[in-house]
């Protein structure tokens, strides 16, 4: 190193020359052909103060060396220093290596250096080397040590430094107080840091900062905050750091006015303008919900910084003002700040809330110029676009390319899937999720739940409960909410209600669920008594849960609590009628036969009666044979919807119950004519895991033979218990004895005794049909519930019929 650094002297002999006399003028005392090593070392000292150009320092090193003079200890400390401060390791190292002697000065320098450049390792060797050495230890070496040991995440041993520090006695000392409680804040120990903060004889600001902070970071928000006051009752002026704690707490605490009150200190101390206080302002006013306010303390601070801009950008995205996301992310592409992988998140978000999906596609791009696309984040967020926007396909590829995957981006794909409907592709993810021991989480829990209720596979939404219970997954509400569905849908009602009655916190999605189970199921009077009981909560009733209502009261012929309910609404909890409860109002109405009521309500309507309203009335029209205005309704629906096949096939049934088969041809001809075609009659059971489909008159199962002998007991059985088959179910213009032969090969019969053949006596037989269950098919299988003793529950295009002991729930009204 030494002729190295000769080497160059001749060239900057001129230069140094210059440097002296500069030196001499400001420091008359010194002389500029004799100097000593102090002089020397306080003109390293200067040139490290000024932050002088590095090459300056060599210079004056270079000259030293040729002039012969020997440094001692002190100044060779200093010039170690300047190496250190201009990032010159590797001369510094050199430096330390030919140094004759050494103190706890120079090792503690070096190693900060190191330290400062991350090569943490070798920071510690000097450390430990110090000690080993014998060099005497004072509070700096435990200030770097404790500092050194948090930045290679191991601040857990900072109790053997702990002790060390007791034994010498540093314990009243600061700044190693300080850098002690920095240490047990990173491992969790408040009580300790506190123990610590407490031994300090002399706090200063910063001693103050570290407790208040670190109460703050482990959660302790009360106990932040009471300390923030104890401070400033101290008279201690809280700076931007110990703002920025008590601003934390005030967002864990959700003390919004205690926030507005922090936020006056840190007006008053000039601190509002920091950075870290106004990102800690930011979350406080969008946590609060008081968006607008977040917005204009934006507009305030300095706009040269990433993280406002991000920050502003999620919580808008998040509060569902994506259009003022995009806004924002549009503005801050004008600036020279560039986005990293959480702004590309939130925006994404914004573009899959708004479905935007030309957008996304465009900011996708943008994502692979920046090369974040392998960024776990954004491709959750890419995914969940091209999911949102009906591009499951392009997800999956996404999914596929994806090298490494968390939950999220398995709950992204999952949910994706389910919510385009696709439940058994969501359940298949579900699995091979498991496989590859990825841990689900609420997310995954409540979405596959959705999909079991969707598919109405209660034998995996079993399971999936045995696994929510294995996790505690269980005790989620959201979890909770989708068993409630899932077991409302599944035609076990009873459990449903179970989870509810076990749940810890219920909010409006848990009353909702459960009210509209009810409804489903037929159980009117439940779910207006749960609606009761509801409003003694801190839950206040929406939209949904008067659909719920009003369903129920539709589905129960309940006239003046239909009534009451529906003109509630407005008047009570300021809740304007949508479509739904329009439509469950004039289905009440028209199954009750008040045509009449029902035609003016639907001219009340403030907005376009849509095809929902109007085949309500038609489903009436077709139950009570009021040929006349069904063919208006039908009219009215199929001018929104000229190829709805439910509409063609109701007309030409009522056409046929009147006997107007001329009539019932001429649609039959017009279905034809545009290519409609009625979607067969489909009922189906689950047995094993195995689902069972049968159609009308279906010949294909395995076990087709016992089937058959199986309706035929059930015939022989159920006439002698007085059925009388209702020929007039069979739309169909043939003999007497054909249209009772056709009632018995009806889909739900054949699924109800495939059931009977194959499951368990003490099992109840469900069964799914995609039509409405006929009046005949209704009244034999209340008899054959009598006949085998079993429970039937039967889940049609409407509701549910639960039938036991001969008797329905609907109570024969649906």
């Amino acid at each position: 190193m030494i002729r190295n650094i000769i080497r160059d002297s001749s060239k900057l002999s001129l230069q140094l020359l210059h440097h002296c006399r500069h030196i001499h003028h400001q420091h008359h005392h010194q002389c500029l052909t004799a100097l000593d090593s102090h002089s020397y070392a306080q003109m390293l000292q200067q040139i490290i103060q000024n932050g002088a150009d590095p090459n300056t320092g060599k210079h004056l090193h270079c000259h030293i060396l040729k002039s012969g003079t020997s440094l001692d200890l002190f100044a060779q400390n200093i010039l170690l220093n300047f190496y250190v401060q201009s990032n010159s390791l590797h001369d510094a190292s050199k430096l330390f290596d030919e140094m004759p002697l050494t103190n706890t000065i120079t090792f503690v320098t070096l190693a900060q250096g190191y330290s400062r450049d991350h090569q943490f390792h070798q920071a510690l060797y000097f450390i430990l080397r110090l000690f080993r050495e014998g060099h005497e230890v004072n509070p700096f070496v435990f200030t770097t040590l404790l500092k050194l040991l948090v930045s290679m995440d191991l601040a857990h041993l900072c109790w053997t430094a702990h002790a060390c520090v007791y034994k010498l006695g540093h314990h009243a000392d600061a700044f190693v107080g300080t850098a002690l409680i920095d240490a047990y804040s990173v491992c969790g120990n408040v009580d300790i840091a506190r123990h610590v903060f407490d031994d300090i004889c002399c706090k200063d600001m910063v001693s103050w900062t570290g407790m208040v902070a670190c109460y703050a970071e482990n959660c302790f928000y009360e106990e932040s905050l009471q300390l923030f006051n104890q401070m400033r009752i101290f008279g201690y002026m809280p700076n931007n750091f110990t703002i920025s704690g008590a601003l934390k707490s005030c967002l864990g605490l959700e003390a919004f006015d205690v926030g507005k009150s922090v936020h006056g200190c840190a007006l008053k101390t000039s601190y509002d303008h920091d950075l870290y206080v106004g990102i800690a302002l930011l979350e406080l006013y969008a946590k609060s919900r008081e968006i607008d306010d977040a917005k204009r303390l934006f507009e305030e601070m300095p706009k040269n910084d990433l993280i406002p801009w991000s920050l502003m950008i999620a919580r808008y995205a998040q509060s569902d003002r994506c259009e003022e996301a995009l806004e924002l992310f549009f503005r801050m592409r004008q600036t020279s700040v560039v986005p990293n992988n959480f702004t590309f998140a939130s925006v994404l978000q914004a573009c899959a809330s708004l479905a935007l999906l030309n957008l996304g596609k465009q900011i996708h791009s943008c994502v692979l110029k920046f090369g974040l696309n392998s960024n776990v984040f954004v491709s959750n967020a890419i995914m969940d676009v091209y999911a949102k926007c009906g591009e499951i396909e392009i997800s999956m590829k996404l999914f596929e390319e994806l090298p490494d995957r968390n939950d999220v981006t398995w709950n992204t794909i999952i949910v994706g899937y389910v919510q385009l409907g696709d439940g058994e592709r969501a359940m298949n993810l579900f699995t091979h999720m498991l496989e590859h021991d990825m841990q689900p989480t609420e997310v995954t829990y409540s979405s596959v739940l959705r999909a079991c209720a969707s598919l109405a596979a209660l034998e995996p939404g079993l399971q999936i409960h045995s696994l929510t219970i294995k996790t505690t997954y269980n005790k989620d509400t959201v979890v909770a909410n989708s068993l409630i569905d899932m077991y409302a849908k599944c035609g076990r009602i009873n459990d449903a209600r179970l989870t509810f009655d076990k749940m810890n916190k219920r909010d409006e999605v848990s009353w909702n669920a459960m009210i509209c189970g009810y409804s489903m199921h037929g159980i009117s009077m439940e779910a207006l008594n749960l609606f009761d009981m509801m409003q003694h909560t801190d839950c206040k009733p929406n939209k949904l849960t008067f659909v719920g209502v009003l369903s129920a009261c539709s589905n129960a012929g309940l006239l003046h609590e239909g009534q009451t309910h529906f003109e509630s609404m407005s008047r009570d909890y300021d809740i304007k009628p949508c479509i739904e409860h329009y439509t469950c109002m004039v289905w009440l109405l028209g199954r009750l036969g008040q045509f009449g009521e029902a035609m003016k309500l639907i001219g009340e309507i403030p907005f376009q009666p849509s095809v929902m309203v109007w085949r309500a009335l038609l489903g009436a029209c077709v139950i009570h044979k009021n040929v006349d205005l069904g063919s208006v309704c039908a009219q009215h629906v199929l001018e929104m919807e000229p190829h709805d096949d439910a509409t063609h096939v109701l007309l030409s049934n009522m056409y046929a119950t009147a006997g107007r088969w001329d009539s019932v041809a001429f649609v039959r001809r017009n279905m034809q004519k545009k290519k409609v075609k009625k979607e067969p009659g489909l009922s189906w059971v689950e047995n094993q895991g195995v689902v069972h489909y049968f159609s009308v008159g279906d010949t294909s199962h395995p076990d087709i033979k016992l089937i058959c002998g199986m309706l035929e007991w059930l015939n022989k059985k159920t006439r002698v218990a007085g059925y009388i088959p209702d020929r007039n179910a069979v739309l169909l213009d043939v003999a007497d004895g054909e249209k009772e032969r056709h009632l018995w090969v009806h889909s739900e019969r054949i699924a109800l005794a495939y059931g009977l053949i194959r499951m368990p006596h003490a099992c109840s037989i469900r069964i799914i049909k995609n039509l409405r269950i006929c009046i005949d098919c209704h009244t034999v299988i209340k008899l054959i519930s009598k006949v085998v003793q079993r429970e039937i529950v039967i889940r049609d295009i409407n509701r549910f019929h639960h039938f036991s002991h001969g008797v329905c729930s609907c109570g024969d009204y649906w």
